[in-house]
């Protein structure tokens, strides 16, 4: 069972809204924990005088992501605040899936010498955001990557299961308020262990590295909504790689780093200049309602 808020500004962008948004992220959530989606809820706070047709966009969007992702959304509320009260509109979603697998799926589970894999370019939807936003005056056609993840899983967990080795998957983690970077001191934390990632080994798509650069933003901090890390066993982390390519949300899967046992709690990077440095917890908020 999972819940979360969602109150992207814009709530229209290019690869989605924040209905879409709703759907994948709540479905997402349950499948980081190795589970089948099947039920949502949804939850609307509407500002007065937020205009019908884009309600029925949304909610349209609602169902066609919930009918590709194989789950109904059973039941809901709607609310209208005054003027002022909300910005457009806010949307809470609340899932419930089961989980069919016997592996122990958790971010504390990270083990010295696991690899650690991402499963494509980073920093999409965040960028996204920006752009739509009309902060950056920039022509692009990169698109928000939101997407349902729990194929992907599935297949993953599949692989390892058809490998005899269904505890292989350690843990999983969609990386989306303070990205790459976040999410994996959370995993070193919580796992006592040291995560050594490198940086000619991360996949970001040349508007996301343009984009971040004349904002002074680091693409590992910046959200994703279609991305997973995978911290797996070394013995199993190549054919997991070649699996999740043949997935159509996996296709830039790659390892970009390693589990070490020293350092406790840090995550560190290898430049493409051969140095070292410290990849911190994001603090604070550096891209409000990005999601």
């Amino acid at each position: 069972f999972t819940t979360d808020s969602y109150v992207v500004d814009p709530i229209f962008f290019p690869g989605g809204d924040i209905g879409k948004l709703a759907v994948h992220g709540t479905v997402n959530d349950l499948a980081m924990s190795g589970a089948r989606p099947l039920y949502l809820s949804a939850g609307f706070i509407l500002e007065e005088g937020f205009p019908i047709d884009d309600l029925r966009r949304i909610v349209a969007s609602m169902q066609a992501a919930a009918e590709e992702a194989s789950v109904q959304i059973v039941t809901g509320d709607t609310k209208v605040v005054q003027k002022g009260g909300a910005d457009k509109i806010f949307i809470n979603t609340s899932g419930i899936g089961v989980v069919e697998t016997i592996a122990d799926i958790s971010s504390s589970n990270a083990r010295p010498g696991d690899k650690v894999i991402v499963s494509g370019t980073i920093g999409d939807h965040g960028t996204t955001i920006l752009i739509a936003r009309g902060e950056l005056e920039l022509e692009t056609d990169i698109e928000s990557d939101s997407a349902s993840l729990h194929l992907l899983v599935a297949e993953m967990l599949d692989e390892a299961s058809s490998l005899g080795t269904p505890d292989a998957i350690r843990a999983l983690r969609d990386p989306t308020r303070g990205g790459v970077a976040t999410t994996l001191n959370e995993i070193a934390v919580s796992s006592d262990v040291y995560i050594e990632i490198r940086e000619d080994l991360i996949p970001v798509r040349e508007e996301v590295k343009g984009a971040c650069e004349i904002l002074g933003l680091d693409p590992l901090y910046v959200a994703n909504e279609g991305k997973l890390i995978a911290i797996v066993s070394s013995e199993i982390a190549d054919k997991l790689v070649e699996r999740m390519q043949k997935n159509p949300n996996g296709t830039g899967a790659c390892i970009i780093g390693e589990v070490k046992p020293q350092p406790q709690g840090i995550v560190s990077m290898t430049t493409g200049f051969g140095g070292t440095r410290i990849v911190d917890m994001l603090a604070g908020e550096q891209l409000p309602r990005i999601c």
